[in-house]
């Protein structure tokens, strides 16, 4: 027996109406989707950790939330594990002529290119699916992605339509524009607009990262990283000298962070 089809066995098993596991009998769409994010966000942790053993094991949860939302539909008549499985298989050889549809390797494109080519694919399905439900180019952008990734998302679509600015000196003068509204706004007592222009803000500051090639997301990832690995450096420094960060003043604060920058 494959490993895939055991863990599908064990999948249905834990779903038995009669034998299976209370918990997992009370579970569906809804309450699997939270853990599938935690889990997506647990196999980001251990990649960047750069540790083998807890990247096999959070990729294996992972692929546990795939068979289970699989089973679940598959209980609804929807379909099944073999069926998604099928179903991205082909759309993977449909995004990729330039490795299933050609013979001679000395025809690939480099990775510009094929960037190219699977945008325009992604884009002629974005417009079928279109074509049948009158959506929106934004339709297939998941609500749930992180903030960051999902304004950046937006943005890149949009931009296909040629709604973005035409240089990033445009986005740093709206920058300055959106972060004096928020100064104004800061002025005032209504803590709804404070919060619609912070969220101007940052909307602004993604279509920053976008325009500059680079991903919000990771780079506020890393920033959070950097940002704890100093901290911790200044909770020790303090402790060395017999103090914790709450005893000291602002001007020692911010020697103690230039010392942990230097370090980190």
């Amino acid at each position: 027996m494959s490993a895939i089809n055991r863990l599908r066995e064990i999948m249905a098993a834990l779903r038995h109406p009669e034998t299976g596991c209370p918990w997992d009998l009370e579970q569906d769409m809804r309450s699997i989707v939270a853990y599938t994010i935690e889990e997506a966000y647990e196999v980001a942790d251990a990649i960047e950790a750069g540790e083998r053993a807890e990247i096999l094991d959070e990729l294996g949860d992972l692929l546990f939330q795939s068979v289970f939302l699989a089973r679940l539909a598959e209980e609804k008549g929807w379909f099944d594990f073999d069926d998604v499985a099928d179903a991205i298989a082909t759309k993977l050889i449909r995004r990729h002529p330039h490795v299933f549809a050609k013979d001679d390797p000395a025809d690939r494109p480099d990775a510009g290119a094929v960037k190219v080519a699977w945008e325009a694919v992604k884009s002629a399905e974005r417009a079928a699916k279109q074509k049948r439900s009158r959506a929106s180019q934004l339709d297939d952008i998941p609500v749930a992605l992180p903030a960051l990734q999902r304004a950046q998302k937006m943005g890149s679509r949009a931009a296909r339509v040629g709604f973005d600015w035409a240089a990033i000196d445009a986005v740093f003068a709206k920058l300055d524009e959106e972060l004096l509204e928020l100064r104004e706004a800061l002025t005032g007592a209504a803590a709804d607009a404070v919060l619609a222009e912070a969220g101007d803000v940052l909307l602004t500051v993604v279509s920053l990262c976008r325009h500059a090639g680079v991903s919000a997301e990771r780079a506020l990832r890393e920033a959070n990283s950097r940002f704890a690995l100093r901290f911790r450096a200044m909770e020790r420094q303090a402790a060395a000298s017999g103090q914790s960060l709450e005893q000291l003043d602002d001007a020692e604060l911010d020697r103690l962070w230039i010392q942990a920058k230097d370090e980190v």
